[in-house]
């Protein structure tokens, strides 16, 4: 007699309502080889990103081209809220967002791999249509998206098999004695069950494939990034040295800085390292000194080239202390620094090239692409404009511009502060809008009046007695004659200002307050050189620079 192995019962709670296998474990692992390909799609990219260019990752690619396609106030909503994070944020918020499109697209790609390949595809095509047509892209950055969506493809589809199997065997064979009936049709019901489940679940199969896949993803993104420390430049800035300024800074008086004094007061100079950055680089462009150029064009009578060394052998080279305003620094916002700065008259540049009087904007251009537009009139005006090498006593550091950027008192750094300079092109503001000015800022950009409170902390407790309120305050090109400070409803009081330095440099402030029990505001507002009062009426930072007099809340105990 024939007899006919029966298929062996489920495993307990592993099966669903018809008795067939569950299908949630199936969606949940076809998720995870959705996000496994993804990850080797990334981690291939960022390999090949190392032969190409940092720049033509797709993580960056795509966050460089959200940057530029978000509107403003979600920009100075991710600034006011992450200030200098703000990139980190973009990152992660990028990859959390193709995480979950991988996730969706594994589950999907259980019912047909076809959907698979066609989202890996879509997800490579808007890599590569975002490193082509960035500022300073071309064909060839297309390259690291293509090649990691053709891996992210491939690993998807060897993920997919340990978990669709393939199609049931045929039943044709099977005996037909009526004895045996029952048994052959809770079979062929059986294999049919797992043929609308997609086939036969091979979990072991499965992990060892995502094993593997994990392991590339680790080991191509890792070597990506190793490789791609091959463009860094820190050592051949390390090698710089720095000329010797024809008109150094002003010494300081004695007592300059009040820092010194006062527990929580910003310092009279940022460190490097804790100088504010706010640009649209996701990734910080790295340019050789050996292959600087910067090239003058447009509206000159005798347009030129100069290499690094050119601007380092100049014998008027000057040393300034000029503080640095973002125009997106909220109302008692920290996104401001003072540095010594050492460079070539921008002024002196222009003129020996001829510059036409008729123009009235420079187009100031990063070797990320970036614009800045500059009014000319300020750049010839203003005697301590400059193009910058140099940064408290070393080269530039590489994300705050190096190896030559722009800097001009007075000015907002969107206007005037142009960071890895490569060219100046003379022109009009009618001819062209830069970046940020086709984004709706305002086409001219002076700082305002402006004065923070430092210490004490607001919103944190402290005992009452004998305290300093202390902070600083900057009016470029101009100087702050007078800071006071009003507590509660009090008459305002004149604040003790540090020794006077220069007129693009922020003051500091101090004034002792004997503070009672309690819950109090204090309020902070500074008046200029030239007698202007920084006025209360409040205004965002969008479209030309914030306004108002910063409060905040302390409670003493």
């Amino acid at each position: 007699m024939t007899t006919v192995e029966q298929p062996p019962a489920p495993a307990a709670g592993a099966t669903g309502p018809d008795g067939g296998p569950r299908r949630a474990p199936r969606r949940w692992l076809g998720a995870l080889a959705g996000l496994l390909a993804a990850a080797v799609a990334l981690g291939v990219a960022e390999l090949t990103a190392a032969l190409v260019g940092p720049a033509s990752s797709p993580v960056v690619a795509v966050g460089d081209a959200v940057i530029t396609l978000t509107p403003e106030a979600v920009k100075e909503f991710a600034i006011a809220t992450f200030g200098e994070n703000d990139k980190v944020a973009l990152v992660v918020g990028t990859l959390v967002l193709t995480a979950l499109f991988a996730l969706v697209i594994g589950a999907l790609s259980l019912r047909d791999r076809r959907i698979g390949t066609v989202g890996i595809l879509v997800f490579g095509a808007i890599g590569a249509y975002a490193a082509a047509t960035r500022p300073a892209g071309g064909m060839l950055d297309a390259v690291p998206s293509l090649v990691g969506a053709g891996a992210g493809i491939m690993a998807l589809r060897a993920l997919l098999v340990p978990l669709t199997g393939p199609p049931p065997p045929p039943t044709s064979h099977l005996p037909r004695r009526p004895g045996d009936r029952a048994v052959v049709d809770r079979l062929r019901e059986t294999l049919a069950a797992g043929d609308r489940k997609g086939g036969a679940l091979d979990r072991r199969r499965f992990f060892l494939t995502s094993g593997a896949a994990l392991g590339v993803a680790v080991v191509t993104g890792g070597g990506g990034k190793l490789l791609q420390q091959r463009f860094d430049v820190a050592d051949a800035r390390s090698g710089l040295t720095l000329p010797e300024p024809a008109s150094p800074a002003g010494r300081l008086p004695g007592g300059a800085d009040l820092a010194d004094e006062v527990e929580g007061l910003t310092r009279l100079f940022t460190p490097n390292r804790e100088f504010y950055r706010i640009d649209t680089a996701i990734s910080v462009p790295q340019v050789r000194p050996r292959d600087y150029r910067l090239t003058l064009d447009g509206m000159f009578d005798a347009p030129r080239s100069y290499t690094l060394a050119d601007l380092f052998d100049r014998d008027d080279l000057i040393e300034r202390d000029v503080t640095l305003t973002c125009v997106s620094n909220e109302v008692g916002g920290g996104l401001a620094g003072t540095a010594r700065w050492l460079g070539v008259p921008l002024g002196a540049v222009l003129r020996e090239n001829g510059i036409s009087r008729d123009s009235t904007q420079l187009v100031c251009r990063s070797t990320d692409g970036m614009t800045i537009g500059t009014p000319t009139r300020s750049a010839l005006g203003v005697e301590d404009a400059m193009l910058a090498f140099g940064m408290n006593g070393e080269p530039l550091p590489v994300e705050h511009g190096f190896p030559v950027r722009m800097v001009i008192p007075g000015l907002y750094g969107y206007v005037s502060a142009c960071k890895w300079l490569t060219r100046i092109q003379a022109t009009t503001f009618e001819a062209f809008d830069a970046y940020w000015v086709e984004r709706g800022w305002a086409a001219q950009g002076p700082v305002k009046l402006a004065s923070r409170i430092d210490t004490p902390a607001g919103v944190r407790a402290f005992p009452a007695g004998r305290r300093a309120i202390a902070g600083v305050a900057w009016a470029q090109g101009r100087g702050i004659a007078k800071v006071e400070v009003q507590v509660d409803d009090e008459d305002w009081a004149e604040a003790e200002l540090s020794p006077a330095v220069d007129a693009d440099i922020w003051r500091q402030w101090v004034l002792p307050y004997e503070f009672r029990r309690g819950s109090h505001l204090l309020t902070v507002r500074a008046t200029a050189s030239d007698g202007e009062v920084q006025t209360d009426d409040r205004a965002e930072p969008f479209p030309n620079g914030a306004s108002g007099w910063h409060s905040i809340r302390v409670i003493t105990s």
